[in-house]
């Protein structure tokens, strides 16, 4: 089997399996995905969507946030950890989409990444969740599950990870892929504990099990 065969049967099998698989960050808007996903760093999903409220609730719009003090920023978002960092990215970044932007968030990957804070990962996530355009998103999910299953060799670095997925992975699956391999990395081939391979819908087209 090539890794692209495999990829094809993961993407196959993973949509039957989490057929609704989407972020599992909170969000209505696409600058609060910016935000959520500057905080997510180091911090669970479901802690970033209740830290969030608070900071929407004081500072509802672009224009709010970028005009709050960064202490203000901070004394709100600290639970999330990093705080300090965390908040100066998040008032720079306001500041960029309200200054360059007219308060919207960019629908170009080199734009994305010219902002405060955003990274490979976080621009692919707005592009795939946001714009509907084709993404790889490797999380720490992503690369551990892809490098197990076998569509990787042993690498552990983001970018070379990505790049290595994009030449097997069909453009317009690589955001579903990504989402699901999140939901499938925290039930079924987890990081902390053994993977439960015993029931794993990919074992027998997994490297690490059955191939």
């Amino acid at each position: 089997m090539t890794k692209k065969q495999r990829a094809l049967e993961v993407i196959e099998r993973l949509k039957k399996e989490y057929p609704d698989a989407g972020c599992t960050l909170d969000y209505d808007q696409a600058w609060k995905l910016l935000v959520s996903v500057r905080l997510a760093a180091q911090c669970t999903d479901a802690r970033v969507n209740v830290v969030v409220e608070g900071l929407y609730e004081k500072y509802p719009t672009v224009e709010a946030l970028a005009e709050a003090p960064v202490e203000d920023i901070e004394a709100i978002v600290r639970p999330c950890g990093l705080g300090k960092s965390k908040a100066r990215d998040i008032s720079a970044c306001m500041k960029m989409l309200r200054d360059e932007y007219g308060g919207k968030v960019p629908d170009d990957f080199d734009a994305l990444l010219k902002l405060p804070g955003v990274g490979r990962k976080s621009a692919n996530l707005i592009m795939g969740d946001v714009f509907g355009k084709p993404a790889i998103v490797t999380d720490t999910h992503c690369i551990r599950l892809t490098n197990r299953i076998g569509l990787v060799d042993g690498i552990k670095e983001p970018k070379k990870v990505e790049m290595a997925l994009w030449k097997i992975i069909p453009p317009e699956e690589g955001s579903d892929l990504c989402h699901r391999l999140v939901y499938h990395g925290r039930e079924i081939c987890t990081a902390r504990t053994k993977p439960y391979c015993d029931r794993c819908c990919l074992a027998d087209v997994c490297k690490k099990v059955g191939v």
